[in-house]
């Protein structure tokens, strides 16, 4: 390196590959400014030998125009010029043109190699002052084979997403192994800061058309490409992609324009109360602020919009719970508990918006480790964060479990009950008539306090069981219906069986359905019968038995029906 040269500030969003420039032999002539961490710079960054510049990508390009990021060179890298003398910034669109545009000299290295992209996506060679000829592959970012924790993450994070939505993911594992649960999505659309080989596999399946899309529809909007050759070789010439700067791509208000929003992004550590560190390890800078806030907060304005973070529940082999009670000193927020909605990991899904400290709690310490609940609770306890008396969050949610029907042409959503479903428990007691409430328990209760109603959403789904029905009304979700069952005994086979209809969803076979769907799951756990005690005024609970496919036998007492349905269906 000349010895004329001293100090240089490099300033780059994401590099691959060599930095030797990050050396220590190089600090009084060269210093690296990272706008987003990468893995080649982030020892130069921890070790003080490299600086490290917090921004939202969405505001990259405006720190150029503005001058606030003064840039003497832009080094950039397009492809050779066309007829017109234009020029593609290929892979890499996001800043490279603001930068371009507002340098005062500008080299470019013309590589046949780089991927000719559409959109915004060109400079003019005029524009250009110094091109140096290179024949160089591309560096490419190859991921491992899918872990077992990655897929299942994958699988819940697909749950969530609807047909006609429009995507956004980030650089994780979790995003390379979504395609195949998102086999069965219809007409997805996706507008994000990246694109990697997922976007391939989508559009070679149909899954992802873009027909549906508010704003530029038929088109992948996106700022740069990340991945191997293949996804290089797939965005050349290809129309069916938009590359604009990242103050487009990751503009909150122009993403809050699409319909069903779906922002995917990762994350480090979650503490029980919604705070989200991505960009470090405790004081140790790990990556950047990136776009993860730009599309959280636009999916959140986005009619139909699911802002996700999705992180495994653990690090370290299994040894640390990435769901913890504070996070680590030095941690920075990322995603504050004002603005965080879905939390996802291999346990399940958590909705926090809305909710209150101890129902946040609840939700992410039912979907930790399970090696890690019991300390998390303790936690909570001892914060008050949750009751003192509050129960574990005990099992693994079946979220297999999960179905949607139709009834009186309303969509109900069937899942096992969760803890935190204790409030809308409660709702659902305090709206049913007295006779439903006599019905169900054998005497007219006034009240269901916290004792009644956790023990009524706290079960392990193996020997305990309860599926809720739920409606969305007056903007909000609601419990309408609830079956359960409980074993009598750890060695018996037998359950104990109850079912509860709000008075205005009764008579349309709602109840029908959690007796059959009940003894399907308990027939798989391994239930041999049910019973229950049915008062003779209670004439629908006993048709919905007189009718079942089930034999049952009654046994009458002084008014009251016990009744014992085995778990085998008539021949």
């Amino acid at each position: 390196m000349s010895a004329e040269l001293a100090d240089i500030r490099l300033i780059h969003i994401l590099t691959l590959g060599l930095t030797p420039y990050t050396d220590s032999e190089h600090g009084e002539q060269l210093r690296h400014d990272a706008l987003f961490i990468g893995p080649d710079v982030r020892d130069a960054v921890c070790q003080g030998r490299a600086d490290y510049t917090p921004v939202f990508l969405s505001e990259v390009p405006r720190l150029c125009t503005s001058r606030s990021l003064h840039f003497d060179v832009a080094l950039i890298q397009v492809t050779p010029p066309d007829e017109d003398g234009l020029c593609s910034y290929g892979v890499s669109v996001d800043v490279v043109k603001a930068a371009a545009e507002n340098a005062h000299h500008v080299i470019a290295e013309v590589n046949p190699r780089m991927p000719r992209t559409l959109g915004d996506s060109f400079i003019h060679m005029d524009q250009i002052d110094t091109l140096v000829e290179t024949d160089a592959p591309l560096p490419e970012l190859c991921y491992p084979p899918p872990d077992e924790v990655s897929l299942k993450i994958a699988q819940n994070v697909a749950g969530l997403v609807e047909d006609g939505a429009t995507l956004q993911m980030g650089i994780s594992k979790i995003a390379q192994c979504l395609p195949p649960f998102l086999a069965e999505k219809r007409d997805l659309g996706v507008h994000t800061e990246l694109v990697s080989d997922w976007i391939v596999e989508l559009m070679e399946a149909g899954v992802v058309t873009n027909s549906s899309k508010a704003l530029d529809p038929g088109k992948v909007v996106t700022s740069f490409c990340l991945g191997t050759k293949r996804l290089y070789d797939f965005v050349h010439n290809n129309p069916a992609f938009d590359f604009r700067p990242c103050d487009y791509t990751n503009n909150p208000s122009v993403i809050g324009q699409h319909e069903k929003m779906t922002a995917i992004n990762s994350a480090l550590e979650i503490d029980l109360t919604g705070q989200v560190c991505s960009d470090s390890l405790g004081q140790m800078f790990y990556s950047g602020l990136g776009g993860q806030v730009d599309f959280i907060r636009g999916a959140a304005a986005s009619k139909g919009g699911k802002p996700i973070i999705a992180l495994p529940s653990t690090a370290a082999g299994g040894t640390v719970s990435r769901i913890v009670p504070a996070l680590s000193k030095g941690a920075g927020v990322m995603i504050t508990r004002g603005d965080v909605y879905y939390v996802v990991t291999e346990y399940g899904v958590a909705y926090l918006h809305g909710k209150n400290i101890r129902e946040r709690a609840l939700a992410l310490i039912g979907i930790a480790h399970p090696n890690f609940r019991a300390e998390l609770l303790e936690q909570a306890k001892e914060n008050r964060y949750v009751y003192g008396d509050q129960l574990l969050p005990a099992g693994i949610y079946p979220c297999e479990l999960e179905t949607t029907l139709t009834f009186r042409g309303a969509r109900i959503f069937f899942r096992p009950v969760k803890a935190t479903d204790e409030a809308m428990m409660q709702d659902l007691f305090y709206n049913l008539s007295d006779r439903s409430i006599y019905q169900r328990y054998f005497s007219v209760l006034r009240t269901m306090p916290h004792e009644t109603a956790q023990s009524m959403t706290t079960v392990d789904y193996e020997q305990e069981m309860a599926i809720v029905g739920l409606v969305h009304e007056d903007g909000r979700e609601r419990i309408i219906a609830v079956g359960r069952y409980g074993l009598l005994g750890e060695s018996s086979d037998v359950a104990e069986m109850a079912f509860t209809v709000r008075d205005d969803w009764q008579n349309i076979r709602i109840g029908t359905f959690l007796l059959h769907y009940l003894a399907q799951i308990a027939g798989q756990r391994g239930v041999g019968a049910f019973t229950a005690e049915i008062l003779e005024t209670n004439g629908p609970m006993l048709s919905i038995l007189n009718s079942c496919d089930y034999p049952v036998e009654y046994v009458y007492d002084e008014g009251i029906y016990i009744t014992t349905m085995r778990l085998q269906k008539h021949g």
